[in-house]
């Protein structure tokens, strides 16, 4: 595991520590790759640095491009692949490093819905199975109310009790992504980690399994991490938006503030591609530079400056910092002149 120091991050806009069910202290997952027979072994800062709290009932939505580590921070979350370096809290329990017989217990605390419900379910078993492995892999209890449980599951998320003993393939995508959700929730976990959990779905489906998330939040109180590219998605789930780049967080806040008024180009840019209905809230189209730098060889100072419009000199050299700027936090030298 990585030594690398570990750094005290500025606390979240807003934040309420009685609630805080999650928290994420400097995260970093590095890889090590080979680039050729003869070339020295290279590394892939995949997470670089990524703090932050989550709240019971609250949705965090984490945006950016393919590849600035919105998948690796799902699965950092949820122990898939450990981080190599920072701390990760649950309850005020620091999860990283423990043994396999404390994270069996701590993991009933935290479960993941995938992207893709057509390979995320396993196509030899039937909805009744699916749902009941993990009461038959973390509890004692009986068949029957085994059974019992996930039927009363399946109705919680809209389906029928009659249809416990199909097979994936005779659902629908949004019925399978459903059943993901349910499968998710068996083990009354306290935060949720949705990963793209709707980009595989028609449109007119996308809105139902959302008002489904959210109806189900509110009756359990759930926290959810939710992995996404798209912001008109966002818009309609998350409380508060961490945008990240390259492995790093560039800015971070209430969805309002953000919306509302961006303080870093990136972030801005995201927004202005996104469509809006009325013309009021469009923002100007800033086209950004270039294409994503790879992550094996990162520009030095601020990781996006090669593509940003408003870069200078500055810019090339100094790392610039996450910190407080208009009721969110922004990793911009020149944040402030953001209008």
């Amino acid at each position: 595991m990585s030594t690398l120091p570990l750094q005290q991050a500025p606390a979240p806009i807003n934040a309420d520590d009685q609630a805080v069910v999650l928290e994420a202290r400097d995260l970093r997952k590095h890889y090590a790759v080979k680039r050729g027979v003869f070339k020295p072994m290279a590394t892939v800062k995949a997470l670089d640095g990524v703090s932050f709290q989550l709240q019971a009932g609250k949705t965090l939505a984490v945006v950016g491009e393919s590849g600035c580590g919105k998948s690796t921070l799902a699965r950092s979350v949820t122990m898939i692949e450990p981080p190599s370096s920072g701390e990760l809290h649950y309850d005020g329990r620091d999860v990283v490093g423990r043994s396999a017989s404390e994270m069996k217990a701590l993991r009933r605390t935290v479960q993941m819905v995938f992207q893709n419900p057509y390979g995320s379910l396993n196509p030899r078993k039937t909805v009744g199975s699916i749902l009941t492995e993990p009461l038959v892999i973390n509890t004692d209890i009986g068949k029957d109310e085994r059974r019992a449980r996930a039927v009363a599951m399946m109705g919680k998320v809209g389906l029928r009790p009659d249809q416990v003993d199909r097979y994936p393939h005779m659902f629908s995508g949004g019925q399978r992504q459903r059943i993901a959700i349910a499968r998710a929730l068996m083990l009354n976990p306290r935060v949720v980690v949705a990963d793209e959990p709707v980009s595989a779905l028609d449109v007119s489906i996308q809105a139902q399994v959302l008002n489904l998330m959210m109806d189900l939040q509110e009756e359990l109180n759930l926290a959810y991490l939710f992995i996404s590219h798209d912001l008109s998605v966002v818009r309609h789930i998350a409380d508060a938006i961490m945008v990240m780049y390259l492995g790093k967080p560039v800015e971070h806040g209430p969805k309002d503030v953000v919306f509302a008024r961006p303080r870093h180009p990136y972030t801005r840019i995201l927004l202005a591609a996104t469509p809006r209905v009325n013309p009021a809230l469009r923002l100007e189209r800033v086209v950004p530079k270039g294409e994503l730098p790879s992550p094996l060889n990162p520009p030095p100072g601020c990781a996006f400056h090669k593509r940003c419009p408003y870069a200078t000199d500055r810019c090339a050299v100094d790392v610039p910092a996450l910190r407080p700027v208009d009721e969110r936090l922004v990793a911009c030298h020149y944040a402030e002149e953001m209008n």
